[in-house]
């Protein structure tokens, strides 16, 4: 970066969109905050060294995102048979007022589905992206996307099974 507007620009689109990228990375990576720091600090290197070029495209918040889910498939795939991730979570506050043991179930069964099943649902439903860009951030087919979403819906529903009645009348 070269001038100081630009970085001041930059620093103004981190502090607007960190906490955004934040939450994403914690649902793709299935509730494990150390590494979705990790791969928010990366997302956030990569803009900056392009940032010139991302400032002028028009939607860096965009750009920011899908830098997020290809740097989380290229960790997965880097990573998927070394370690693995634990089923215990950590006992947090619920900062959003909402049902923590509703917010848990979730977050455990998300973090129990393949890398790909949970990556398409962040986008298509946490995000709200349409399918074609959800295809786009995958590098994958709109049928793809849809066949995708269908299953890991089904898979995510067999893994909370009756429990989300349960933890949603109590």
């Amino acid at each position: 970066m070269r001038s100081g507007r630009a970085r001041n620009d930059y620093t103004e689109f981190v502090t607007a969109r960190a906490g955004h990228l934040f939450r994403s990375a914690c649902l793709l990576t299935g509730g494990d905050t150390h590494l979705a720091e990790d791969l928010v600090q990366e997302t956030l290197g990569r803009l900056y060294v392009k940032w010139g070029r991302v400032s002028r495209a028009g939607n860096p918040a965009a750009y920011a995102q899908t830098v997020l889910h290809r740097t989380f498939l290229a960790h997965w795939r880097r990573r998927r048979s070394k370690e693995r991730a634990t089923d215990l979570l950590p006992d947090l506050a619920d900062p959003y007022g909402v049902d923590s043991a509703t917010r848990l179930a979730l977050v455990d069964a998300l973090g129990r589905l393949p890398a790909k099943d949970r990556a398409v649902l962040v986008l298509r439903y946490w995000e709200d992206r349409s399918i074609q860009e959800t295809a786009e951030v995958m590098n994958t087919s709109p049928a793809a996307v849809r066949t995708r979403c269908v299953r890991a819906l089904g898979r995510l529903r067999a893994l909370i099974g009756e429990d989300l009645h349960e933890y949603a009348a109590s």
